[in-house]
């Protein structure tokens, strides 16, 4: 039975025990692995009180405290404890258990992926590995020794250096390994399998030599050398940037294809999703490399932020990941277009973590209250989180930022902390008062920013009044960065403004004409913005601004308007400076990267987040309608870029990138003119990379081209052995823009090649569906719903985590029209009653039938 009681952060007390070093003996086998587990352990209160071990899905051999067997009235076993009466203070405790690795499909702990054997310990997988005191406070000095067949697992990985290694009788080997870093438990990994391994060397700047390893799956060698040129770049952007090295002989990741999440920053020993790591020129999109290169960065990134540093408590998440997130972000913006990183990261904010911040499992970046901790690994703990360092980096500029970075290190390595503990070191390294700014981490919800402006001609002032609001919460400080442009004097005036209170106004003097605001320069505070303006004013910023993501943010309040517009007047006649604006872009000198954001349309979840009760299909006829209409009047213009844009001989370079981003952003509008269909038929024939091939089906998917499932067909022949790429068939099938989705869906859960074991495949077809076929997921009928219930369903059993995250759709039903969420009501509440659910889905569903 699962246990429902909330945890809440105000009752954080230190654990009664201290655990100094932990030895590990596994016994590899796929139904019955023997953990022996030693711990020295001491008590830390003089209260006398039992000790109380974390413990899920095991069963117990043996208990032992200095090599002496407990009787079994010595301790009591429950579902999720192991309790044990002693008055010891210092003593060895001793704990055999057996878990069944193969029957774990939830993936948590120690699991097969596949022929190999895998753990996964956050947030709390350890539990089921041993009796442990499963908190991230709790840190020991991990020495862990691996037993398994040579033949069938001939490595046999776990964290820190290898210290022995040696044959054992009837066919078996081992292999021990000693991390000399406490560590808690959720850093833990083992890994036990047959790879292909990729090695190469890094050398530190203090001249050490650090030993790179990358196991994949047999025949997948080649795919690894963009993830190993990838973690070479972080080791040196870390040294670099921050004065970070890596501090182990060894540094290792090992690509399975089972996994809940992307990846994990285990010491020494990351185990990844496969898909970010695995590339190569035929088989990965330019979206796909960066992802690769972007996670390895954001792992390896944890050795500081996450590992030498650690949370005190799980409601400190953000500690290491908001902090993580934002240091990958920099070092993509190093590595490629600052501008289209930035524009990227805010599309990921606006289209998810705004919908978050105002749905039913809304929460502040460190949550008072949770029940299930998994759920807790969110857009706002993660990418919101990212935003409140990103301001206080804007707010102390970057000299100051390393220097509370160095200070908040050189206090705290080897502990675990909270996010005060991080926020007081960048205050007292830059003598800058952040008391007011914690308040980010305190409050959920997204603030509004009402702005208002007046201009004096006779004393030629501007004033600029900002009013904040976020319910009943206190005021943010927050960093709103503005560019002031004058159409007279040909000039552009950046500032930063704080703003504190709840509304202030700042003059600017000697403007001879009211300027142009540009608003929120660079994205400086993850707010909403109340500021209507004259479209002229918006076509001005997408051409002057000197600030790229206002520029680009003007053309998206441009575009926003007319689409809205639609919605209630569908034959709208677009006005002719929009279509103006378009060729400028067009035919403009900036990047093809930079012109790719700015001709696309926001999308539907960023849009349907702005509109209260909205009726999708209405909403989504609408873009439809907006995007066919500029392809009307542009279409000349938009084959012309198409064509010069298109490569005959591929290449990985951003330059190479940024044109096929472009050539396939003009192929999209293209291909809503029936007269242009043709050029997908073309492109799909000659395609020399994954990018265009994948433009080419998603195209010929939502725009009815005859000759899709021909394209399809051909595309399952040639990729059918190739797990990661048959992810990308099942998410356009399941992306098809036709009333025959739902037999197809149904045909394609029983594909040979589909499993709900597989997280991979089950978000590639149902995640898809839900979140990329919008119209047929919010069909009035409700059959969209009820396809994604059932599949929940069934993956309640196999692996809550995922159907968890799977779930998040149905519940974001505030923003639809009444229509649709009382259906989808009515459908959780049935929902609820036939199944016996996992607190992972109890947790949500509760949260959103009670708002």
């Amino acid at each position: 039975m699962s246990d429902f009681t909330p945890r809440y952060l105000a009752d954080y007390c230190e654990a009664n025990f201290s655990i100094a070093t932990v030895e590990l003996t596994f016994a590899l086998d796929e139904y019955k692995t023997r953990v022996t587990n030693r711990m020295k352990l001491t008590r830390v209160k003089d209260d006398n009180q039992p000790l109380v071990l974390d413990g899920e899905h095991l069963t117990l051999v043996a208990v032992l405290i200095d090599d002496q067997a407990l009787n079994v009235d010595d301790y009591q076993v429950s579902d999720s404890c192991l309790t044990i009466s002693t008055d010891r203070k210092e003593f060895m405790l001793e704990i055999i258990t057996e878990i069944n690795p193969v029957e774990n499909t939830a993936l948590e702990g120690l699991f097969k992926s596949g022929d190999a054997y895998c753990t996964q310990c956050e947030a709390e997988g350890f539990r089921r590995i041993s009796y442990y005191l499963d908190r991230p406070d709790v840190m020991a000095t991990f020495t862990t020794k691996v037993i398994a067949d040579k033949v069938k697992f001939p490595y046999l990985l776990s964290n820190g250096n290898k210290v022995a290694e040696g044959d054992l009788a009837d066919g078996q080997h081992f292999v021990q390994w000693h991390d000399p870093f406490p560590k808690p438990c959720y850093l833990f990994a083992l890994v036990a399998g047959d790879f292909d391994v990729l090695s190469d060397n890094y050398r530190t700047g203090s001249g050490r030599d650090v030993a790179l390893e990358i196991f994949v799956d047999k025949g997948n060698l080649h795919k690894a050398d963009h993830a190993m040129a990838s973690l070479k770049h972080s080791m040196k952007w870390d040294e670099e940037t921050f004065g970070l090295e890596y501090d182990l002989d060894i540094y290792m990741i090992v690509a399975v294809d089972f996994f809940n999440m992307g990846a994990m920053e285990n010491k020494g020993l990351n185990v990844f999703n496969s898909k970010f790591v695995l590339a190569d020129e035929t088989s990965a999109t330019d979206v796909d490399y960066f992802n690769v290169e972007a996670v390895i960065a954001h792992e390896y990134f944890h050795n500081w932020t996450g590992n030498r540093v650690t949370c005190r408590d799980w409601f400190q998440l953000s500690l290491k990941e908001g902090l993580t997130v934002f240091r990958d972000q920099q070092f993509s913006a190093d590595m490629h277009s600052a501008a289209v990183t930035r524009i990227q990261n805010v599309r990921v904010l606006r289209s998810m973590q705004f919908a978050e911040d105002a749905g039913p499992m809304a929460h502040p970046i460190r949550p008072e209250k949770v029940i299930e901790m998994n759920n807790f690994y969110t857009l706002t703990v993660y990418e919101k989180g990212a935003e409140v360092i990103r301001m206080i980096h804007t707010l102390l500029g970057a000299e100051k930022f390393r220097q509370g970075i160095d200070l908040y290190f050189a206090r705290f390595d080897g502990m675990a902390v909270t996010c005060d503990d991080f926020i007081d070191a960048m205050a007292d390294a830059s003598s800058v008062d952040l008391n007011q700014f914690k308040r980010w981490y305190q409050q959920a919800g997204t603030p509004q920013l009402q702005v208002s402006e007046h201009y004096d001609a006779v004393n030629s002032q501007y004033q600029l009044t900002l009013e904040q609001s976020n319910g009943k919460n206190l005021p943010l400080h927050i960093p709103v960065g503005i560019e002031l442009i004058s159409g007279a004097e040909q000039t552009n005036h950046s500032q930063l403004l704080q703003l504190t209170k709840q509304k202030q106004t700042w003059t600017f003097s000697d403007y001879q004409q009211k300027p142009v605001l540009a608003l929120l320069t660079g994205f400086s505070a993850p707010v909403r913005t109340q500021f209507s303006q004259p479209d002229q004013d918006l076509q001005l910023i997408m051409t002057r601004a000197a600030d790229t993501f206002c520029r680009w943010d003007a053309g998206q309040k441009l575009l926003t308007t007319y689409i809205v517009q639609a919605m209630e007047q569908p034959a709208l006649n677009l006005p002719d400076n929009l279509f103006q604006v378009f060729e400028e872009i067009l035919t403009s000198d900036m990047s093809a990267a930079f012109k790719a954001e700015q001709l696309t349309l926001p999308n539907f979840s960023e849009l349907a987040d702005t509109i209260e009760e909205v009726d999708p299909i209405a909403l989504l006829n609408a873009i439809d309608s907006v995007k066919q209409r500029i392809a009307e009047v542009l279409a000349p213009l938009f084959l012309e870029q198409y064509q010069k844009n298109s490569a005959t001989v591929y290449a990985n370079d951003g330059d190479a990138i940024g044109k096929r981003a472009l050539k396939n952003i003009c192929l999209s509008y293209l291909a809503t003119l029936s007269e242009h269909q043709h050029v997908l038929a073309e492109q799909y024939q000659h395609a020399n990379n994954m990018t265009d091939t994948l433009a080419t089906l998603n195209l010929a998917a939502s725009q009815h081209h005859k000759g899709f499932a021909d394209m399809m067909n051909d595309f399952e022949h040639k990729w059918t052995d190739t797990p990661l790429v048959m992810d990308k068939w099942f998410a356009i099938q399941a992306s098809v823009n036709s009333d025959s989705i739902y037999d197809r869906l149904s045909a394609l859960t029983s594909h040979p090649l589909f499993s709900l074991k597989n997280p991979n495949r089950a978000r590639a077809l149902i995640g898809a569906f839900s979140q990329n076929n919008p119209r047929y997921f919010h069909c009035a009928s409700g059959r969209g719903y009820e396809f994604l219930i059932e599949q929940l369903r069934l993956l309640n059993d196999i692996n809550p985590q995922v159907a968890s995250r799977l779930i998040t759709p149905l519940i974001q039903f505030k923003s639809l029209d009444k229509g649709r969420q009382t259906l989808i009501k009515t459908k959780l509440e049935l929902f609820m009653q036939q199944v016996d659910l996992s607190k992972d889905l109890q947790e949500k569903l509760d949260a959103a039938l009670a708002s």
